[in-house]
């Protein structure tokens, strides 16, 4: 079922739940709602009509985010590791794939004929690598200062979030993409993260703890935020 309000087209799905769900999703801004089997077409018109503003807001957001062009897996094309901008250069092997960082290339060694596909997953887990790799040494540096510790650390690919927090397990999320970022960037999200381990919300108490922590948090925010996505991301916030 769809609904439209000039330009703004919503794609409607009932299910069996009980509260109505709204998104606006990646890439290009389509507009969903979940609505409970029992909602009357009237009450839904209503909230659809409630929200426009809000909509509006969204979509514009994707219009706007500056995106990085899909990568094609060709030689000299830029790719970046922790804000560094390095040249690929893809070399042939006959052993399991690899990737290394040589002065300004980025080596990515597969075997004759590898698809564009497979060298994008092989990077890709390369990424989450290096993240897992950085992440230990700002756990270690925080948890003493804010009494908290990680138990599970998720790296993953997320289309409208850097990061995520689960205080019940004592977890993190990070995004997959902040190993093409600044250091700085993951540092942030990473503390982000554990003060939510204490604070769920971002009341005053959130605020109060990154302001003692990361005076300078709500720059870097801003900054992280504004910087080119990969184009199948939304609007990735934090």
């Amino acid at each position: 079922m769809q609904i439209e309000f000039g330009d703004i087209v919503i794609n409607v799905t009932f299910k069996e739940i009980k509260n109505i769900h709204l998104s606006v999703n990646p890439p290009f801004g389509d507009v969903r709602i979940s609505a409970p089997l029992k909602m009357s077409p009237e009450a839904l018109r209503a909230f659809a009509i409630s929200k426009i503003p809000w909509i509006k807001s969204e979509k514009k957001k994707f219009v706007e985010q500056e995106r990085v062009p899909e990568r094609e897996f060709l030689n000299r094309e830029s790719h970046y590791v922790w804000g560094k901008r390095y040249l690929l250069e893809i070399v042939e092997v006959d052993h399991s794939p690899e990737v290394e960082l040589k002065h300004s290339h980025l080596l990515l060694k597969v075997k004759e004929g590898t698809s564009k596909e497979k060298m994008k997953s092989i990077l890709e887990e390369w990424y989450r690598e290096q993240i897992r790799s950085a992440v230990p040494e700002l756990v270690a540096k925080y948890s003493s200062r804010l009494n908290v510790s990680v138990d599970k650390l998720f790296v993953q690919d997320m289309k409208t979030q850097w990061g995520g927090s689960n205080p019940s397990r004592n977890s993190i999320r990070l995004n997959t993409d902040l190993a093409r970022k600044d250091p700085l960037f993951l540092e942030y999200v990473v503390l982000h993260e554990m003060v939510h381990l204490l604070e769920p919300t971002h009341n005053v108490r959130f605020a109060s703890l990154m302001d003692f922590y990361m005076p300078n948090w709500k720059q870097y925010r801003d900054d992280l935020n504004r910087l080119p996505i990969k184009s199948e991301m939304g609007n990735p916030s934090i």
